[in-house]
């Protein structure tokens, strides 16, 4: 795990240089112009922090943070001020140690995203993952609305050699997940991973889709561990906050996949959906590889994000 972990670390770092171009620019500039720490300074902050797509109540709340830790330690030069603001990026974003208590439970995981996001390829990533620890994993193909959905995702499976269940194009995705709950039971698996509906365009139908779902989950499964993560595009900054918010409207959000945050400006969106709606983001993918979807660790995250190395 060591090697792949230094490997994905570096990785998050280049991912992150548009990010960190921004961000620490603008630092920068604040840090070494100002010789007080004054409401311009602050101001200053706001604005490389919101520049950075972390959104305004979470830069609101970290400055808050900031302004605290100054008069609480009685800091008058601005340069003191850096570390400080990095902490309080990292205290907006912890995740918990039972974030990932599914792993080792009986577990259906359901993944939901809009199409283009790479929910299918999420599916896989982490079917083969979960795979490769020894668990006995099935894939469903419940987004039945695209076939290319379909087609990729029997390609994923067969990579990560995983069973998949899969219905035809237009099927009734409950269906689908029917018939994944009944093979996942009577195969004794340890994780069904649902691929469930990319669309947003019509909120009740998803809504009825999802009920219905879960229903049928919780009548044939109800002793199973349930979790809902959703895939947001981080490349799509402000926009997939609002996704997240949509989604978490209509379905219980245990947790967030954010894909796509290598060579986009907009990484500060992880920070931000972490802090506006208290669901952890879980996985952070950047790139095609199967262990390009890692573990969210919020610590390496903003380490990356300021190129410190612990």
């Amino acid at each position: 795990m060591g090697e792949n972990k230094t490997g994905f670390f570096s990785k998050l770092v280049n991912g992150l240089a548009k990010t960190r171009n921004s961000l620490t620019q603008g630092f920068d500039a604040i840090f070494s112009g100002f010789s007080s720490i004054d409401e311009d300074f602050y101001e200053e902050l706001e604005e490389t922090l919101i520049m950075a797509d972390l959104g305004i109540n979470t830069t609101n709340s970290i400055l808050d943070n900031l302004r605290a830790k100054v008069k609480e330690n009685k800091i008058k030069d601005p340069s003191e001020c850096r570390e400080l603001l990095i902490n309080s990026i990292k205290e907006q974003m912890t995740v918990n140690d039972a974030a990932y208590d599914f792993e080792n439970k009986k577990s259906i995981i359901l993944v939901m995203g809009v199409n283009g996001v790479g929910k299918t390829t999420t599916v896989g990533k982490l079917a083969g993952q979960l795979n490769a620890q020894g668990k006995k994993v099935i894939v469903a193909a419940a987004d039945t609305f695209r076939a290319a959905a379909i087609e990729q995702l029997t390609e994923w499976a067969h990579r990560a050699n995983v069973d998949i269940i899969s219905g035809k194009e237009g099927s009734d995705p409950a269906a689908v997940i029917y018939d994944a709950v009944t093979a996942f039971k009577a195969r004794k698996a340890d994780i069904l991973i649902c691929d469930t509906a990319g669309r947003l365009h019509n909120k009740k139908n998803l809504m009825d889709e999802l009920r219905k779902i879960n229903r049928i989950i919780e009548r044939e499964y109800p002793e199973g561990h349930l979790e809902t993560l959703v895939v947001l595009d981080g490349t799509t900054g402000q926009n997939a906050l609002a996704q997240a918010k949509e989604f978490n409207e209509v379905a219980d959000l245990s947790g967030i996949v954010l894909t796509k945050l290598d060579g986009t400006a907009k990484g500060g969106i992880a920070i931000a959906i972490q802090a506006e709606l208290s669901i952890p983001v879980k996985y952070i993918g950047i790139g095609e590889q199967i262990d390009d979807l890692q573990k969210f660790n919020a610590s390496d995250f903003v380490n990356a994000l300021f190129k410190k190395n612990e």
